[in-house]
């Protein structure tokens, strides 16, 4: 029974894990299983000690919170890198027509300039030698 370590330490209280010591009013009570913080009746948030006496329920509860949302932060960081290193390292379709397309376009380009090229060529063996006498 956790009231027989009422006016005792915190230390000697919590010994039993189903005890809760209220530093306010010096009391040991049974910690209310059914509710997940204990009642404000019973004891405030920031007297109340469970687990170990260095801190208080409310500090317990904002670490824990803390920790949670870090934990859950950093799932989320991975589920996305996961995500995106499995959209980097498969290309999809649409990526390999496109690139099956530039290169379709860089061949034509590089046949225009060639064939431009000739017929410059061809203008020049033409009439390059009526240009150079008129001069």
């Amino acid at each position: 029974d956790c009231s027989q370590y009422t006016n005792r330490s915190c230390e000697e209280c919590l010994k039993n894990v189903t005890c809760l010591w209220c530093a306010s009013s010096g009391r040991c009570v049974e910690y209310p299983v059914r509710r997940v913080l204990p009642p404000a009746d019973l004891c405030e948030l920031h007297s109340a000690r469970w687990g170990v006496c260095w801190v208080n329920f409310e500090a317990l509860i904002i670490a824990m919170s803390v920790v949670g949302g870090i934990i859950l932060i950093m799932l989320g960081v991975c589920c996305c890198c996961c995500c995106c290193k499995k959209k980097s390292k498969k290309p999809d379709k649409e990526d390999e027509r496109m690139a099956r397309e530039r290169e379709k376009r860089r061949v034509r380009q590089e046949e225009r300039r060639a064939e431009m090229k000739s017929r410059h060529d061809e203008i020049r063996r033409k009439y390059g030698t009526v240009l150079n006498h008129s001069h």
